[in-house]
């Protein structure tokens, strides 16, 4: 019917019924729960700060991008009109180093 569990460390043996057990079982089985909400409530909170910041530099990169092809746009507009091909590359680079001296 029920075990004999022996606690050396308490000095005394005794015999463990069912609802003891089965509480020792709830109470065991609660902690572990509560434990495991936590953990993953913080890797869920880690998550989701490192999907911000995957957005914020998803955005960073659409905005140079869309600068980059308008300047490689003013820059084909300056060759189709023969303005010079060397002009406008170095007119090219000069805004971009410009644009990236100022942004960092």
């Amino acid at each position: 019917m029920s075990e004999y569990i022996s606690f050396p460390f308490f000095c005394y043996s005794f015999y463990m019924d069912e609802f003891l057990r089965m509480n020792v079982f709830f109470v065991v089985t609660t902690v572990v729960v509560i434990v495991l909400g936590i953990l993953l409530a913080v890797v869920l909170w880690r998550v989701q700060r490192i999907l911000k910041n995957v957005e914020y530099i998803s955005k960073q990169v659409v905005s140079e991008s869309d600068i980059i092809r308008q300047d490689l746009r003013e820059m084909r507009g300056e060759i189709r009109e023969g303005k010079g091909r060397l002009k406008s590359l170095f007119g090219f680079l000069r805004k971009s180093a410009k644009r990236a001296t100022k942004d960092s």
